[in-house]
């Protein structure tokens, strides 16, 4: 989703980064993955100073904007990894390319989730280049019933 969401926006997604812990080709990234990373812990000067960071690199409402998405991600996380949701098999064979890329599999809460058949595997990486395309198609008909 990033970064077929990255690609409507006419920019390319450092996926890599987010495994790195560096975000410099990205406005504010450094800051940002501060942030982000100091949310996670419960040093609430860390916090404060990643804040101030984010809005020092950046401005104030995009720091309210990444609070608002990190609380977001860690409640969807919380929930799936409390309650097994497994990932759907679609969802499965269409990522299977940047769950590796990432090492996403080696997280605890990938055991929820099914083991593809080597047909499912080789169809996923087949469809996985037209992925963006349909993302674009769903964005520009959602835009399109918005107006």
């Amino acid at each position: 989703m990033l970064r077929a969401s990255s690609e409507l926006e006419g920019e390319a997604a450092n996926l890599d980064a987010l495994m790195s812990g560096s975000a410099s080709g990205l406005a504010g990234g450094d800051a940002l993955l501060a942030f982000a990373e100091a949310a996670l812990g419960d040093d609430a000067q860390a916090i404060a100073t990643a804040r101030a960071g984010v809005v020092e690199a950046l401005d104030e409402a995009s720091m309210i904007d990444a609070a608002g998405v990190i609380a977001n991600f860690q409640r969807m996380v919380r929930i799936a990894d409390a309650t097994g949701i497994p990932l759907d098999e679609p969802v499965l064979m269409m990522t299977q390319g940047i769950r590796a890329d990432l090492g996403i599999d080696d997280f605890g809460g990938s055991r929820n989730s099914r083991r593809l058949s080597l047909f499912k595997r080789l169809l996923g990486r087949v469809l996985a280049p037209f992925s963006a395309t349909m993302f674009k198609r769903l964005a520009s008909t959602r835009a399109d019933i918005d107006h």
